[in-house]
């Protein structure tokens, strides 16, 4: 949502430039505006890139305008976001070695969505080339389908529908321009270079504009029909109100069915971390941040008991062992054993297992939490190394 804004936000600045460039001058707050919201956008999401390139292209292509204009243009806009951005490349050059972000390349890689928690198998184009072009084609399918209907279509059902039909139409309009161009290179880049990435997230994450075009589209839309329906049925009241309350309506509805479900899902999520870190301090191992814990799902852990958490790669038991000495873990949770080859890959042969000693968590007294907790197992790591807290951390890989 705040890349949504921020990205929103620069959309109209740009507009209103492109409507009069007229005066756009060095110190022109409509420029610095735009490099602001450009380079805290940047912050954001890496889609930002997009942003820049369509502001870019616009403001080259304005007719009428001398060359040091347009190049005037761009150049503010250039330099008052990269002032933005350049502090947090800084940091990034310092802790992982790299200023830009370090996982881009790796995710247009995958061939699973569990290569972005990579530790010792990273993505690789030759095991990215390894899968064929049958398959390399299936998953821009895949991908395409999901951001189309996943994240466009099924979030917004009937307004979302509505606006992508109309949205041909819509699109020529001019205030709209900046923000069709971003909404389409977002969604075509996603889904043809980040087609396996997409699916755990990478659209639906910078959508956020493009539900908000999808969202005007079809206000513009019923608009439109229903001022034509006026003329024929030869209406004398105006009633530019009814096309807003259609699609509010329609978006009541859908919310009513749609969002319990989701509250429920989220509350359901709350108890079993309330859950996991009342059973673990009552095991002996509280959650106290003494030590990182290695998870199938990080950020969860991390956000609700305020932990380091480091993510559980879809790799061998060798492998996780080397991310635990690395960074001192002495612990792995599992809270769906179904999501990937962890826990079942220690049923195994592989020597290494034996160096995860499952243990039994305590049963909450709450009926609801033990509910929630259920299907969740633990494993002491028992031969893990000592942390090497000396060495850096290496570009690309998750930090804690």
């Amino acid at each position: 949502m705040l890349f949504g804004a921020l990205a929103l936000g620069a959309c109209l600045l740009m507009t209103r430039v492109l409507r009069d460039p007229r005066g756009a001058r060095l110190g022109d707050p409509r420029l610095i505006g735009i490099g602001l919201l450009l380079g805290a956008s940047a912050l954001t999401r890496n889609e930002a890139v997009w942003l820049a390139l369509a502001w870019a292209w616009l403001a080259w292509r304005l007719r009428g305008e001398p060359r040091v204009t347009r190049l005037r243009l761009i150049g503010v806009v250039a330099v008052v976001s990269l002032a933005v951005f350049a502090p947090w490349a800084a940091r990034n050059w310092a802790v992982f070695g790299n200023p830009l972000p370090g996982q881009a390349i790796s995710n247009a890689l995958s061939v699973t969505g569990f290569d972005i928690f990579a530790w010792n198998d990273p993505p690789t184009l030759s095991r990215y080339l390894a899968v064929g072009p049958g398959r390399l084609l299936e998953m821009r399918v895949e991908g395409t389908w999901h951001n189309l209907a996943n994240v466009l279509l099924f979030l917004g059902i009937p307004v979302s529908l509505i606006g992508l039909v109309a949205l041909p139409w819509q699109a020529r309009d001019r205030a709209l321009r900046p923000l069709v161009l971003v909404g389409l290179l977002t969604f075509l880049v996603t889904s043809l270079l980040f087609p396996v990435a997409t699916t755990w997230g990478t659209f639906l994450h910078a959508a956020a504009p493009v539900h908000v075009l999808l969202i005007v589209s079809t206000l513009g839309v019923l608009d439109a029909g229903i001022a034509a329906l006026g003329r024929r049925l030869g209406w004398t009241r105006p009633v530019a109100w009814l096309g807003a309350l259609l699609a509010v309506f329609a978006s009541v509805l859908f919310s009513l069915v749609l969002l319990p479900g989701v509250g429920s899902g989220a509350r359901a999520t709350e108890r079993t971390y309330e859950a996991l870190a009342e059973s673990m301090a009552e095991l002996g191992a509280p959650l106290d941040g003494s030590a990182p814990v290695i998870h199938d799902f990080p950020i969860w852990l991390a956000e609700t008991a305020r932990v380091p958490s480091l993510a559980l790669p879809e790799e061998a038991p060798g492998d996780v062992l080397d991310l635990a000495s690395r960074f001192g873990a002495r612990w792995l949770i599992v809270s769906k054993p179904d999501h990937g080859r962890w826990p079942a890959i220690l049923d195994g042969n592989d020597p290494d297992a034996r160096c995860f000693e499952e243990v039994r968590l305590p049963v909450p007294v709450d009926p609801a939490k033990a509910e929630a907790l259920a299907g969740t197992r633990v494993f002491r790591i028992v031969c893990a190394g000592v942390a090497r807290t000396d060495a850096p951390l290496r570009a690309g890989r998750p930090s804690p």
